[in-house]
């Protein structure tokens, strides 16, 4: 019998249970899905540790790759035997099989592998919306960008190149200066080696960064503030060091007429046009190579909990895929 991973209750890795999939009839809408590959996003552990409210017991996981099984008597998007792949929708793709809505499966070329389809769909449309949407990068724009040697650094050093701007990455140790380097970055500064903000206005001449994408939180958020450009744009992406302390208004005006955001995939692939045409800009920089995303480590799916210990434990350096058989 196929089997999920499910959650009772919030909390560390050892929380991540397998669970028999109950075979269920198939909504209208709906196909069935066999899963070849998962794919592992920061989010997934912090919805299991209960920073971000999911309901208890449930699914965990939001991307997968596979092909369709069945379908249900209203779907026309996609046949059985199809290739494809999804980001978002319920949650639930730590599976060998399951349900999802057909109208977000998205079909995949054969030169694109289950592994690819679940290392860049999540992660792509995250790095697309960041680069394109949030702070539309172009030529001569400096990046201040965290994580370079992670998952998501690895899709968006070499896109916010190609779209023409100077990046500054950062890392947490020296071992992964190469690393930054070798995905393009400009720049490398190692995080608590240095005075960040005078480092950053040092490598640019004084002008220091047009925009910040800052997945560590609390610990970096007041640094990240300080190496903006006057009207530049803070993006708080993540907060694995912690929630960072709320910012008076005031604060912004007098650091330069500074913009803050928190963005999340969810409002920005949420609406289906929207979604498909960020997964087609994605999956084009794929087959042009402007991005080459590497599966750094696949685990079988029943040790899903290896996979959150080193997603978190920062000992990964680029996307983690679950194989399913």
């Amino acid at each position: 019998m196929a089997f999920a991973i499910r959650m009772t209750q919030p909390g560390g890795p050892d929380v991540l249970l397998t669970d028999p999939v109950q075979t269920e009839e198939l909504a209208p809408h709906e196909a069935w899905i066999v899963q070849e590959a998962i794919g592992v996003n920061y989010l997934d552990a912090m919805q299991r540790q209960g920073t971000v409210p999911v309901p208890f017991p449930g699914g965990v996981g939001l991307e997968a790759a596979g092909h369709v099984a069945a379908v249900g008597s209203a779907v026309t998007n996609v046949a059985v035997g199809d290739r494809v792949a999804y980001a978002l929708g319920p949650l639930g793709a730590y599976a060998q099989e399951r349900a999802y809505p057909a109208e977000r499966l998205i079909s995949l070329h054969d030169d694109m592998s289950f592994d690819v389809a679940a290392a860049v769909t999540f992660k792509g449309i995250t790095a697309q919306y960041l680069l394109k949407t949030t702070y539309p990068v172009g030529p001569n724009d400096v990046v201040l960008l965290y994580g370079v040697a992670g998952a998501l650094g690895q899709l968006m050093v070499p896109w916010a190149k190609h779209l023409g701007a100077f990046v500054i990455g950062v890392v947490s140790k020296e071992s992964s200066v190469e690393i930054a380097r070798a995905r393009g970055c400009d720049a490398v500064l190692v995080w608590g080696t240095c005075d960040l903000p005078a480092e950053v206005a040092a490598v640019t001449g004084g002008r220091k960064a047009d925009v910040v994408y800052d997945g560590i939180g609390k610990a970096t958020f007041d640094a990240s503030l300080d190496s903006l450009r006057p009207r530049g744009v803070m993006v708080s992406i993540g907060a694995s060091s912690g929630i960072p302390e709320p910012v008076k208004v005031g604060t912004l005006n007098a650091k330069g007429s500074l913009f803050l955001t928190r963005p999340s995939i969810a409002a920005h692939a949420s609406d289906l046009n929207e979604y498909r045409e960020r997964v087609a800009d994605v999956y084009a920089a794929v087959a042009q190579g402007i991005i080459s995303p590497q599966v750094w480590q696949s685990y079988p799916l029943e040790r899903a909990s290896e996979a959150h210990v080193a997603l978190e434990n920062g000992s990964s350096s680029g996307p983690i895929v679950l194989r399913s058989r």
